[in-house]
This record gives C-alpha cells, sequence and structure tokens, in this order.
C-alpha cells in the first residue's frame, strides 16, 4: 500500500513539473539547395547565403514564437543532382533552370509527391543566356556549319532543350544530322580546347564564360531559337503547405538580393566572383543594367510557356511519361505576397519586359544616355563603377586615351544593336557606317545583313577601333 501512494506521489509530481515546465522550442529545418556557378541562380542563393538575408527574414513571432531555425546550405554544379537531394527529403528549397526545374517537379510525381516553381529568380523571355560556342580558332560562324558534327551539351539541361529546339528548326533530325553527346562544362572546356569537339552548348554563365577565358567563340545565342529561358525557386509542395510563412521569407530574402544588385552591381558582380571564380567581368554581364539576362521575379506567360515546353521535350526524351500540370506546378502564391511585403507592384512588374535599366550620363560628354541601342561600357581597373558611353564610337575613342594614360581595362561592353542582348566587344562584329556610326553585333551574318540593307564595312573589334584612330 506504501508502494502505491510513493508510485501515485511521483507521478503526480512528474506530471506537475510537465505542466510548469518550459516548453521545448521547435527546431525546424530550411536546406536550400545552390548553384552558386550557375550565376543566375545567384539571387535565391549564394547572395541569401553570403548576406545572411534568409536570417533577416525569417518568420519569429505567431506560431514561430519560440522556433529555432536550423540553416542548411549545400551546392551544386548543375540541377539535377539538387533534385535528388530535394526529393530524399535532404533539402527543401532549390534554385535552377526551367528545363532541371521541370524534372524535378516530374521527380517528385513519381515519388508519389509534388514540388513548386515558386518563382523566377532571372531570366529571357527572349532565350539569351544559353548559347553554343566552338573554338575561338574554328572558322564556324553559324549553326547551319554544324550539320553533321560533334555537338556537346549536359544532357537534362535548359541547353540540352534549346539545342534541341535550334536543331528542330532546321529540320534536322537530332539522332542523325548531328552527334549530340553528353559533357558536363568542366568537361567541355577542356575538349574544346583540344580540339575533341566541334562546339558546346551550355547554359549560363559557359557560353560567356568561355569566350572571355579565351578558347572559345560564342556563335549562337538562345535568342535565335526564340526559346525563352530561366532561373527560380523550388520548394518540396508538403513543407511549403507545413510553413508557408518560411517559403515566403525565403522569396523576400531574394528580393532583397534582387534589390541589392541592381543598386550595385560591380560591388555584387565582385562577391559572385570571390565565391565562385567565375570572374566579375562575366557576372556584370549578366547582372548590370541592360544586362543579359533580366533578374525577374514575375511568372511571365513566356516563362510559364518554357516550362510547357520544357515538360515536352523531357516526354521527347523519355525523361517523363506522363504529363506535368502546370497550373498545379507553377504558382504565384508566395511570391505575390513577399512582393507585397517588399513594397512591389507584381502586376505591374508582370507586365514589364525591359532589362534592367541604365540612368547614366555618357562618360565623354556627360550627356544624359537615352538611346540604349548602341550603349557601350568600360570597366577600368581599380574604379569601382563601370563608365558609361552613348555609343561604342564614344567608347572606343575614350579607351584610346585610358590606354595612352596607362590605365588598365578590365572590359569593354557593347550591346547588339539588334536584339538589345550585351556584349563583349572585343568578341563583336561592328558595321561602321559612312558618317562613322558604329553598330555592334554578336553574330558576322547578322553585321553583313545589317551592312547591305544600311551600308558600311564589317569589321572586327580591332579593325573598328583602328578605323577610329585613321578617321582622326
Amino acid at each position: 500500500m506504501i508502494e502505491f501512494s510513493s508510485l501515485r506521489l511521483s507521478v503526480a509530481v512528474a506530471i506537475t513539473v510537465a505542466m510548469f515546465a518550459p516548453a521545448q522550442a521547435e527546431t525546424i529545418r530550411v536546406a536550400v539547395g545552390t548553384q552558386d556557378t550557375t550565376i543566375n541562380c545567384a539571387t535565391g542563393g549564394l547572395l541569401i547565403r553570403e548576406l545572411k538575408l534568409l536570417e533577416k527574414f525569417l518568420p519569429h513571432d505567431g506560431k514561430y514564437k519560440d522556433v529555432t531555425y536550423d540553416i542548411q546550405w549545400k551546392n551544386f554544379t548543375s540541377g539535377a543532382p539538387l533534385t535528388n537531394e530535394m526529393v530524399a527529403g535532404k533539402l527543401d528549397f532549390g534554385a535552377m533552370a526551367d528545363f532541371p526545374g521541370s524534372l524535378n517537379g516530374v521527380a517528385f510525381q513519381k515519388a508519389g509527391r509534388r514540388s513548386l516553381f515558386i518563382s523566377v529568380l532571372s531570366g529571357s523571355t527572349k532565350g539569351s543566356g544559353n548559347g553554343i560556342v566552338v573554338p575561338s580558332s574554328s572558322p564556324v560562324q553559324s549553326l547551319d556549319e554544324l550539320k553533321g558534327k560533334t555537338i556537346s551539351v549536359p544532357f537534362a539541361s535548359t541547353s540540352h532543350g534549346m539545342l534541341l529546339r535550334a536543331i528542330e528548326a532546321k529540320g534536322w533530325n537530332p539522332e542523325t544530322d548531328v552527334n549530340i553527346i553528353t559533357q558536363a562544362p568542366e568537361v567541355a572546356g577542356p575538349a574544346l580546347q583540344a580540339g575533341k569537339i566541334e562546339a558546346h552548348a551550355d547554359f549560363v554563365p559557359f557560353a560567356e564564360l568561355f569566350p572571355w577565358r579565351g578558347f572559345a567563340r560564342k556563335m549562337f545565342d538562345g535568342a535565335q531559337a526564340n526559346a525563352p529561358t530561366f532561373h527560380g525557386g523550388l520548394v518540396d509542395a508538403d513543407y511549403a503547405e507545413k510553413y508557408p510563412e518560411i517559403v515566403v521569407a525565403y522569396l523576400r530574402a531574394a528580393l532583397e538580393a534582387d534589390r541589392l544588385v541592381a543598386e550595385e552591381p560591380e560591388k555584387y558582380s565582385e562577391l559572385i566572383a570571390k565565391v565562385t571564380g567565375i570572374e566579375a567581368e562575366v557576372d556584370y554581364l549578366f547582372h548590370g543594367p541592360l544586362g543579359l539576362q533580366t533578374r525577374d521575379v514575375t511568372w511571365k506567360p513566356e516563362y510559364r510557356q518554357a516550362v510547357a515546353t520544357s515538360i515536352k521535350t523531357l516526354k521527347l526524351l523519355k525523361r517523363a511519361d506522363s504529363d506535368l500540370d502546370i497550373n498545379q506546378f507553377v504558382t504565384d502564391r508566395f511570391i505575390r505576397i513577399a512582393a507585397a511585403q517588399a513594397g512591389r507592384d507584381y502586376d505591374s512588374e508582370l507586365k514589364n519586359y525591359a532589362q534592367l535599366p541604365l540612368r547614366a550620363k555618357d562618360a565623354a560628354t556627360g550627356a544624359e544616355i537615352s538611346d540604349f541601342s548602341r550603349v557601350a561600357q568600360i570597366w577600368v581597373k581599380d574604379e569601382a563603377h563601370v563608365r558609361h558611353y552613348a555609343s561604342p564610337e564614344n567608347a572606343l575613342k575614350a579607351l584610346a586615351g585610358l590606354e595612352k594614360d596607362g590605365k588598365t581595362i578590365r572590359v569593354v561592353y557593347a550591346q547588339d544593336r539588334e536584339s538589345g542582348i550585351k556584349l563583349f566587344a572585343s568578341q563583336a562584329w561592328f558595321v561602321r557606317s559612312s558618317n562613322g556610326e558604329l553598330s555592334a553585333f554578336l553574330l558576322k551574318q547578322a553585321a553583313e545583313g545589317w551592312s547591305k540593307k544600311n551600308g558600311g564595312a564589317v569589321l572586327d573589334f580591332a579593325a573598328a577601333r583602328e578605323s577610329l584612330v585613321a578617321s582622326r
């Protein structure tokens, strides 16, 4: 009887202690998969991590009042292994392009679960960002000249989708008219240098990085395939249902990273370079004003179509055996809330197709730049900001003066006269009209077409420079 009473007393004491003891704080994991070297994912990964922006926006009120966050980061070189870890439950968020992002949705579906495409981070409704390069010594100037040749590409990537669409547009059979092999960019680079492949198709930033490093030349831009492309953020749907406020917080962090890059593109291009080893000159080509792609968080119809096309291509490649419901997979629910909290007008941005604007005066004349079709830029070593010019001729004249003064030039940029995409001027073709006006083009045949229609001589970068010196 004494033992029973003691037992009851012990139980009562235990219950009382439990009632008045502080509740154990819940620990919530926030595990994010990034692609640091895919620099257009920077605002959805690298910059959030490096600037600790997620910590700034994670909720600490309401049901999250006593929560402890376990923030985890893992970097990948492509979307496929990132998707594998999301499906395995090791990651909650991921950032990747439209093609691997669609593969992510398919993989979750096969596992009897769902993922959500929750935001665009950066993209091009024209298709710029993906591209095809050839060895710098190659005579190839157009896709037509690659018929019967070997083209490598990372399989199941957004550039793979671009290549297949470009081949389809030519009416070619991808299995017989070209030899397509799979190669990751780290393998393709040495293969190009060794002449083991005739061409390589790749995603951001390799179609620009390889030419910048001097062993390749870009001869096809994704815009020529008219295939919209983007990078965006994804989340495990079960996680989003359980923690919608955390999904919004992640997107608030992405929006803040986007704002910071827009305000100081040179500064954050340097940070991206420090983390990834991808030169700041390449990063600025994408992230600076009038950049090759536009950081755009809205689900424009073209980006929704990019997902639909990717799913169609996956079925063609037998990587998907059933349709993925776009309306269930792609959602603007969370980004609309995040944008509203950040004071941004989502619907207004949805209608805006402009590149990141340039608001600057010509560094040579001091006049406001209002026509952006012939903008050129110079980044001088040890200068914090890029210099802007209203025309290539103003920039090249200034370039000669800067070099005469002993300045080291990091890079010269020009805008393609027809497509508006940003170019490395040293890789561009130019047409000089009879009045001395210079227009820049990515492709030699585009320059020749402009020359035939408007008159003028077709010149490479060196010849364009010499023509200005001769005209003085």
